[in-house]
């Protein structure tokens, strides 16, 4: 017999649990099913959340040809193979108006090669590509690609949506009707799926093949049955939740006020809890430019060999290195210099009209810009001692403004003694 979590999978939108946001009368997708008119799009969103089903419902609800394709295993061969299949079924389809839908789940593994050889049939409209992925699209679909499609970002299941899909289980599935459920606690119940559906259901299923259900026949779900049968803490981590952004807040914030202990600690609550380590990585990329920057450049170094190691190591090992990153960025001396420049020079450029770049510092590819003086008065700084020769570089409405103020650290002070020495 098929796993509950099959045998339950939502065969049309009212059976579907959460993403009102997208499936609500009036919501983007249910107003795209309505109309007929499909676009290819992506969803983004966490691991059990539906972005399979939905795609199959789209597909089921719309009387489309139905194409799949798993990143994990398919080439670049394989893809040209589907597309020519669903071009051949679409030529079929043409006067009816349909285009096959090719669903790629897990999109983000695919590499620039395999994304480049959907673009062709994507843009001819020859296919309706819906792309799953729990990876930001953003880092990980080429940018041609990502403005051909839509992107719908999908939530961890709520309370309110993992209630209803279970009591919807337990009422409709076969097996499940054999079964008396008193749902006297479900805290440990949701927090254990972290928002989500497969989890959730898998869970049900456990507690209906432990010795007293079997006997009984009835499953009598409290906070403390939950965690004893999954022999874990179900309330360490809601990886979809609201705990998802306080822990990785806290974590941030630990490592600014450097306080390796703490930042630690916050790291293993999101390991344990089964946080993406790419995604840990990703913010110590981002922290060690905005609060360290300028007082250690090193630091960015590290993150970003931490980022790699996690990529090429996975887990288990790769808890090693961010712990290393973790602790390394937390004892290093912080700045935020650089993140202040570059957004008091961003507040200037959009609040301001552009100014035009100085003659000597344009360049002069042709004769005639060279005739009408680009370039000219230009000074090679490496033609003089220092390699340095005073020179204007702001345009001249700008002469004497400061973006840049240094922090008061070892490493910034060098540098402000070499920038008043370049004057």
């Amino acid at each position: 017999m098929a796993p509950l979590a099959e045998r339950m999978r939502p065969k049309a939108l009212s059976e579907y649990s959460g993403q009102e946001h997208l499936v609500a009368p009036g919501a983007p997708l249910y107003e795209m099913i309505d109309s007929g008119l499909l676009r290819s799009f992506i969803l983004w969103g966490p691991p059990g959340v539906g972005k399979t089903t939905l795609a199959h419902i789209i597909s089921q609800q719309m009387g489309l040809p139905f194409f799949t394709l798993s990143a994990v295993s398919a080439g670049v061969k394989e893809v040209r193979e589907i597309i020519q299949k669903a071009e051949e079924r679409r030529r079929g389809l043409f006067n009816n108006g349909g285009t096959p839908i090719l669903f790629i789940d897990e999109i983000h593994r695919f590499n620039k090669a395999q994304q480049d050889s959907l673009l062709h049939a994507v843009e001819q409209g020859n296919i309706t590509l819906i792309g799953a992925t729990t990876e930001n699209p953003s880092f990980e679909v080429i940018r041609p690609l990502l403005s051909r499609c839509r992107v719908f970002v999908l939530k961890s299941l709520d309370a309110k949506a993992l209630l209803a899909l279970t009591e919807r289980v337990i009422k409709e599935d076969e097996v499940l009707k054999e079964y008396h459920f008193d749902l006297k606690e479900t805290d440990a119940l949701f927090a254990a799926t972290g928002g989500d559906a497969r989890k959730l259901l898998n869970i049900i299923e456990l507690l209906t093949t432990t010795p007293e259900a079997q006997k009984t026949k009835e499953v009598v779900i409290t906070n403390e049955t939950v965690a004893h049968y999954l022999q874990q803490n179900p309330a360490v981590y809601d990886k979809g939740g609201e705990m998802h952004y306080d822990i990785i807040s806290a974590y941030i914030k630990s490592v600014r006020g450097s306080d390796p202990d703490a930042a630690i600690y916050w790291l293993a609550r999101m390991i344990e809890g089964g946080e993406e380590p790419r995604f840990i990585a990703r913010r110590l990329l981002i922290l060690a430019a905005e609060d360290i920057g300028l007082a250690n450049p090193n630091a960015l170094l590290i993150a970003q060999s931490a980022f790699d190691a996690v990529d090429k190591v996975g887990w288990p090992e790769g808890r090693i290195p961010l712990a290393e990153a973790t602790i390394y960025l937390a004892c290093s001396p912080k700045s935020n210099s650089a993140y202040l420049a570059i957004d008091n020079a961003l507040a200037y450029v959009r609040n301001n009209p552009p100014h035009h770049v100085p003659m000597h510092l344009r360049n002069a590819p042709t004769k005639l810009m060279n005739e009408l003086g680009y370039g000219k008065g230009y000074i090679y700084p490496h033609d003089y001692p220092g390699h340095y020769t005073p020179q204007q570089y702001m345009p001249n409405e700008l002469l004497g403004k400061h973006f840049w103020e240094p922090a008061s650290n070892p490493q910034e002070d060098k540098l402000a003694q070499n920038k008043n020495t370049f004057k």
